[in-house]
């Protein structure tokens, strides 16, 4: 095992941890706004009016009268602006580099991505279409246009960024200072699965249906990539299948209170929380197990098992051990 055994081979104070959080914020929210605030700037220069509509609402960027394509970008350009910082930090800040965070050794797995994106993808579309089926007056065609072919570009070029910034934050440098704290992985993956879930405490679902109905569904993603993470030694797959299920949204089916507001193929007319809850959980345990098949997983035990500290790390005078928290 590699991927959480690797962070001790670090930096692992509390304070770094911290700074690390705050930084990508800080990037995300003042680098990554800049193509909004240039959107903004040259729609308040032609319609000094639209003014007073973006501050009472500044989320809302349909004042600003963006394509919808050039919309998605904006909206995930900061995932882009808080991935740049992070590996630009993770050397000076924690002592290693990228690619172990990403699992602990000196390379990326681009199979893992590929393979888990594709089962995941294969599952959202069969769920997709019986649920079509079932309840056809629940979804409008809304785009057979060429704009499809320009939202799918977009989608499959910057996706990936977003969730690559997500789970390399989540499931891969976070993860990997709560083994050092815990020991064990189990533990890792409850408090970053949590951590995942409010972090999405702000996405218009949440204020849509409510953040206990919401939190849950977000809180399972967390699970299942958590799993997948720990079961594959690295965060590759868990990249992977964040990247199909974004994208699949992003193409094939948004509604109103979607966090990502595009020009999809369907438009889902009421949303039913706890249906795509179960549906989520099912399909979480059939990609589990299809994924154990394919990549020859050891057994579901490997998630109750010790993290211990590699042999040739013991007292190394640069590994700082966030040993005041255990």
């Amino acid at each position: 095992m590699n991927h959480l055994e690797s962070s001790f081979s670090g930096r692992n104070n509390p304070w770094r941890y911290i700074v690390m959080f705050a930084a990508v914020l800080v990037a995300s929210n003042t680098v990554g706004a800049v193509p909004l605030l240039i959107a903004y700037a040259a729609r308040a220069a032609t319609n000094p009016e639209v003014i007073s509509e973006i501050a009472a609402n500044p989320g809302n960027l349909g004042v600003l009268g963006l394509d919808p394509n050039l919309g998605l970008f904006v909206n995930l350009f900061p995932f882009l602006a808080g991935l740049a910082i992070f590996i630009l930090l993770i050397k000076p800040l924690n002592g290693r580099s990228f690619f172990v965070i990403i699992n602990g050794t000196g390379k990326i797995r681009w199979n893992r991505f590929l393979i888990s994106g594709l089962v995941w993808l294969i599952l959202s579309a069969i769920y997709f279409f019986i649920y079509l089926k079932l309840e056809p007056s629940n979804f409008l065609l809304e785009n057979t246009s060429s704009t499809l072919l320009i939202l799918i570009a977009v989608s499959v070029i910057f996706i990936p960024f977003q969730a690559a910034f997500e789970e390399t934050l989540f499931r891969g440098y976070l993860m990997q200072g709560f083994a050092v704290v815990a020991r064990n992985r189990w533990f890792p993956i409850l408090v970053t699965s949590l951590l995942f879930g409010l972090m999405h405490a702000f996405n218009p679902e949440v204020k849509e249906f409510g953040f206990f109905i919401m939190m849950p569904q977000y809180v399972l993603f967390g699970l299942i990539f958590g799993v997948i993470t720990i079961l594959d030694d690295g965060i590759e797959a868990a990249i992977g299948a964040h990247t199909a299920n974004n994208i699949f949204l992003c193409i094939m089916v948004t509604h109103t209170s979607s966090a990502l507001q595009t020009p999809a193929v369907y438009e889902q007319q009421t949303v039913y929380p706890w249906t795509e809850f179960a549906a989520l959980l099912a399909t979480g345990i059939i990609f589990v197990l299809i994924l154990k098949v394919v990549f020859k997983w050891e057994g579901l035990s490997t998630l109750m098992s010790r993290v211990e500290e590699p042999a040739q790390h013991n007292h190394l005078p640069n590994t700082e051990v966030l040993s005041s928290l255990r």
